[in-house]
């Protein structure tokens, strides 16, 4: 039996002419699972997402179903769901898509969520770059409205669903859960403390849901399908399916939907077309820019779960691949890496708005030829005071590709205090002026 690279399940409805629109849903089988959703009772719906093992496809990899039980039951206040469309990791691109191509699946997946958990009122923050991806998704909630998919008195059971769309500025920092929700409420996006967490005090104080796009897409197809026929693919930690976005030196970058568990090998030199001019893979970053890189030699000894990066000291994260073949300075890589979460960090808190700037600027030094011996070791103890010392992640991304590059690649590093400039890309005037 040939081996299963790719599966269409979030991607079915891609190739279907005029996909984005109602009568494409609807000739596909859309809307009919919210229906079949409506006959269940709330909490088996939760529980079929929980047996389905899907974890959230954000990042952080949390068990949806689990979160959507910490919502109290019988709670004084509104509850709310917010999807998190910001999709500000560099190197991720697949929730961008699914708006574009199938704003209709995000739409049922949200009508079934609110109705597992209790909401009568969805916001869908998207980022504020996002073109057509927020152009199609506006028209797609109109056409529901009109269809009576939304509003009043759904499909005769009593419930009521509303959706609202905001727009962000364009914020990395809106990603993070309780930024994205201080930012809805008209503040500056700015992490909050946890406890209390989202699901007890939320937005506009009511217990609230944050799942990103992909995570609420799959949850129609889980009530048609069941949670056992998810469970054909993956692994036991990691079920179903992931939206994985290859980018860099491939011949063939793009979004593709593949078991979780298939070899980064097949990933890459499949269906990604292998690395470009037939070179090597020199590196490999798997879950987006905030993730530990990897040589490319360890990663074609992953596969694509969230357990086998792990044990590789990096992360699935959002499934933002980004391959580096051995034309790439990793130097002058970690510097646009670290000018980017420097440019991004809110500045709530000292480690991070202090330490990206110090990273930002050691590296330029180096990449520039004034580099000095100690510098190495500066930026690793730079890093090591920034992991877990403030609000949000936001730190620890900056951080934790600092301390990796250095790690795996410390002999480049090295030749370029040594030869006093760039080994690879020569002086580096170019790369001066194209940062600042």
């Amino acid at each position: 039996m040939a081996k299963m690279l790719e599966v269409k399940l979030l991607t079915r409805n891609f190739e279907n002419p005029e996909s984005w629109t109602l009568a494409a849903y609807e000739k596909s089988g859309g809307y009919r699972m919210t229906k079949k959703a409506f006959e269940m009772e709330p909490d088996a719906v939760t529980q079929l997402v929980k047996d389905s093992g899907l974890r959230g496809r954000g990042g952080a990899g949390f068990p949806t179903g689990m979160k959507w039980s910490f919502v109290p039951k019988n709670s004084t206040k509104p509850k709310y769901l917010c999807v998190n469309a910001d999709e500000s990791e560099p190197g991720t691109f697949k929730d961008r898509y699914l708006m574009e191509k199938d704003p209709h699946g995000l739409i049922e997946g949200i009508i079934i969520t609110c109705w597992a958990v209790g909401i009568h009122h969805c916001y869908i923050y998207v980022r504020g770059e996002f073109g057509l991806p927020y152009y199609r998704l506006r028209d797609a909630v109109h056409e529901a409205y009109a269809k009576g998919y939304l509003g009043q008195d759904l499909d005769g059971k009593g419930f009521d669903l509303e959706i609202t769309i905001h727009r962000g500025a364009g914020a990395y920092i809106c990603g993070e859960e309780t930024g994205l929700i201080e930012s809805l409420e008209g503040k500056k996006g700015q992490p909050r403390l946890k406890p209390p967490f989202p699901a007890v005090v939320g937005v506009f104080g009511g217990p609230t849901v944050v799942n990103n796009v992909e995570t609420i897409q799959v949850v129609p197809w889980l009530i048609e399908h069941g949670a056992q026929a998810y469970r054909q693919w993956g692994t036991e930690k990691s079920p179903g399916t992931k939206l994985m976005c290859v980018s860099g030196h491939v011949e063939r970058p793009g979004v593709f939907e593949v078991p979780l568990g298939l070899p980064v090998s097949d990933l890459v030199h499949e269906l990604a077309g292998g690395i470009r001019g037939k070179r090597r893979m020199k590196a490999n970053i798997p879950g987006g820019s905030s993730v530990p890189v990897l040589t490319g030699d360890e990663a074609e000894k992953c596969n694509v779960d969230y357990e086998s990066f792990a044990d590789a000291g990096t992360m699935l994260g959002s499934g933002g691949m980004i391959v580096m073949d051995e034309t790439t300075c990793m130097v002058w890589a970690l510097a646009v890496i670290e000018k980017f979460y420097a440019h991004e960090s809110c500045g709530q808190c000292t480690p991070c708005r202090e330490g990206t700037g110090w990273l930002r600027d050691i590296l330029y030094r180096l990449e520039a030829g004034n580099g000095r011996a100690p510098d190495l070791d500066k930026l690793l103890s730079i890093s090591k005071n920034m992991i877990g010392t403030t609000i949000c992640a936001l730190s620890d991304a900056a951080a934790m590709p600092a301390e990796s590059f250095i790690r795996k690649f410390r002999g480049e590093f090295e030749a370029h205090v040594g030869a006093g400039r760039c080994p690879i890309r020569g002086r580096s005037a170019y790369f001066l002026a194209a940062t600042h």
